[in-house]
């Protein structure tokens, strides 16, 4: 079908995953990104590295190999939830959103770019964890095609469950600072009580439901029910794995999300306008003076 005959919809929506592709392309090649990506993601090997030798209490398993799921599902909601949060709230105060808003299904198109970047992204991280992973912790050979297949199914749904809500905070603040702290503190809450660096069992008891109602404790726990022996399910909660429930949960947030967000950012749409783009520049420009 050409382009002439495609409905405008569908036509914008493929030049969303365009954009998208192109714009990961670009941060790739920026220097400061490629600071950032390198950066962070040896910070991460390195925890790996340091655990290698440890075991974990119960289960005759490295800490290490415990350890790199959930530092994967902690690279899904951050990228999921953060990124999204703000991507958005930035391009909303430099006026990238107005662009888009004036132009025909331009909103669609940008929506599924932002939602293509935010995956290829956190995709990127999830590939250099598990390359490391196989050259640091042979255990991670030994998954099986159904573990993979897991993983990557626990990937999609935990993207689905948290990118609509940090698109909802970047549509609901009204400056990138306010975006960040609306996404990245709460997230460090929710890392810190969802067992993500030490099994959630070695927490008080009261703050298992708590964690029990968020996804990142769920993408935690699918990620290592994909990468890990059955038996290494006795550290979870339970003594188990919980396979049907982490797909329940993610998949929760994620049709709730898929509700709540379009609504939201609908209405956002309509109250941009220049004078409110320039309102915002002048505010940051107080700031920062």
């Amino acid at each position: 079908m050409s382009a002439l005959t495609e409905r405008p919809t569908v036509l914008a929506a493929r030049l969303g995953v365009r954009r998208g592709v192109l714009e990961m392309r670009q941060s790739l090649s920026t220097r400061a990104d490629q600071v950032w990506l390198v950066t962070i993601n040896a910070a991460f090997v390195l925890v790996l590295v340091f655990q290698r030798d440890s075991e974990l209490s119960g289960t005759g398993f490295s800490l290490a190999l415990a350890t790199l799921p959930g530092l994967i599902g902690m690279n899904v909601a951050m990228g999921g939830w953060m990124g999204t949060a703000q991507t958005l709230a930035v391009e909303r105060e430099d006026g990238t959103l107005l662009r888009a808003k004036s132009t025909p299904n331009g909103m669609v198109g940008y929506l599924v770019a932002r939602i293509t970047l935010a995956i290829l992204s956190t995709l990127l991280g999830l590939v250099v964890f598990l390359a490391a992973g196989v050259f640091l912790l042979p255990g991670l050979r030994d998954v099986p095609a159904t573990g993979w297949l897991m993983l990557g199914a626990v990937f999609l749904v935990g993207m689905m469950a948290t990118m609509p809500w940090g698109a909802v905070v970047g549509a609901s603040v009204k400056s990138s600072g306010a975006g960040f702290g609306l996404s990245f503190l709460p997230m460090v809450v929710l890392i810190g009580i969802s067992g993500i660096f030490y099994p959630i069992t070695g927490l008080p008891d009261w703050i298992h439901p708590v964690a029990l109602v968020f996804p990142v404790y769920w993408l935690g726990a699918g990620m290592r029910d994909a990468l890990l022996p059955e038996a290494a399910g006795a550290a979870e909660l339970g003594g188990a794995f919980h396979t049907w429930e982490t797909f329940a949960v993610l998949g929760l947030w994620a049709v709730i999300g898929l509700a709540v967000a379009p609504r939201v950012l609908r209405a956002m749409a309509r109250r941009e306008s220049g004078s409110a783009v320039e309102s915002r520049k002048q505010a940051a420009l107080q700031a920062w003076s």
